[in-house]
């Protein structure tokens, strides 16, 4: 299993007893959907870790207090700490209507209300203050925020995402 057919679920953040266990600081809404999984992938150096889950509970609000099979006491839990946690892909729950995951809409082609195709969503730019739609369109890139104000309509079947941009903005990249 890669990263890549992975999604972040969060972040091994301390120990939580004597006994092994540790708190994983999820990195969702909905902290409960994750509460009863028999095992999760712990990233080790390189690679990506199978680890069995004995007992799992929600501790406070977004935190995961976990119990792993292979970990037994607190020299064990201090190997794991501070690893970064996935889950395969299909985990994922799906979405409807004009939600998405970043990763579902690479490729997707992007329909403006006034400009039509303005390109093909190469990647989406999260590491900024306001996320952005990376899009090529032929040797030119725009990048669109993510927005609920911009976002018409996300067409899965069509592979299509219909956005109504500010005046101007697609202007700016396109003449």
């Amino acid at each position: 299993m890669t990263k890549e057919e992975c999604f972040y679920l969060g972040k091994i953040v301390s120990k939580h007893s004597f006994k092994g266990e540790v708190l994983i600081k999820l990195d969702t809404d909905e902290p409960e959907l994750y509460e009863k999984l028999e095992s999760v992938f712990v990233s080790l150096g390189n690679n990506l870790v199978p680890f069995f889950i004995e007992k799992s509970q929600l501790h406070k609000s977004s935190l995961l207090r976990v119990r792993f099979e292979e970990v037994a006491d607190e020299s064990d839990a201090d190997k794991v700490m501070g690893s970064e946690i996935y889950l395969p892909l299909k985990f994922l729950p799906k979405l409807k209507g004009n939600k998405f995951y970043y990763h579902e809409v690479i490729g997707f082609a992007m329909e403006d209300k006034v400009h039509g195709n303005i390109g093909f969503i190469q990647s989406v730019n999260d590491t900024t203050s306001q996320a952005l739609f990376e899009v090529e369109k032929g040797d030119k890139q725009l990048l669109i925020p993510v927005r609920d104000e911009i976002i018409v309509k996300v067409d899965r079947e069509n592979k299509t995402i219909f956005v109504d941009t500010p005046e101007g903005l697609v202007d700016l990249y396109l003449s």
